[in-house]
């Protein structure tokens, strides 16, 4: 069996952030996932899997160090993940065909409208206020052109009253 440093490809006196480092960076490259159908890929990733179990752990580890790391102990120890690593990817699904409408898992109209019911109404409220106020604004706009146009439409009739009064 050979020297666990080695699979790692790091020295004895690596740290635990070394030796995480390096599982991840192997972990990744012959993981089987990204090396589908490679034995030595799966072989190489079980290596590595082994090696971090040892060397990640404080207490194994200083067993391994010493040589009193039974086979047990190491058949025991934990995953690095928490779960065993996958053997082989599963098959692809074929897409489901689906007839109707889809349905959601979760209404999130229903959700918005009972956390921010209150917060949504004082936004349509002061929504249609600012559309009430645009409109007034409007209105005195056209009566105020409506009016200057009134004014000075009756100032020219007068002063063409006064032009005509004056010719004659």
């Amino acid at each position: 069996r050979s020297d666990l440093y080695d699979v790692l490809g790091v020295p004895s006196t690596a740290t635990a952030a070394q030796i995480k480092t390096a599982y991840y960076e192997q972990s990744f490259r012959y993981h089987p996932d990204r090396n589908a159908g490679s034995a030595a890929a799966a072989a190489r990733f079980a290596a590595v899997s082994e090696a971090y179990r040892v060397l990640g752990s404080a207490a194994l580890r200083r067993k391994y160090d010493r040589g009193l790391l039974s086979a047990e102990e190491l058949r025991d120890a934990p995953r690095p993940s928490g779960r065993p690593p996958a053997a082989a990817p599963p098959p692809p699904r074929a897409p489901a065909a689906r007839s109707g409408p889809v349905s959601t898992p979760f209404d999130f109209d229903a959700f918005y409208r009972a956390h921010y019911g209150e917060q949504l109404q004082r936004e349509q409220l002061l929504r249609a206020r600012r559309e009430q106020l645009r409109l007034r604004r409007e209105e005195v706009a056209t009566q105020g052109r409506l009016r200057v146009l009134s004014d000075l439409s009756i100032g020219l009739l007068f002063f063409l009253g006064v032009a005509i009064l004056y010719s004659l």
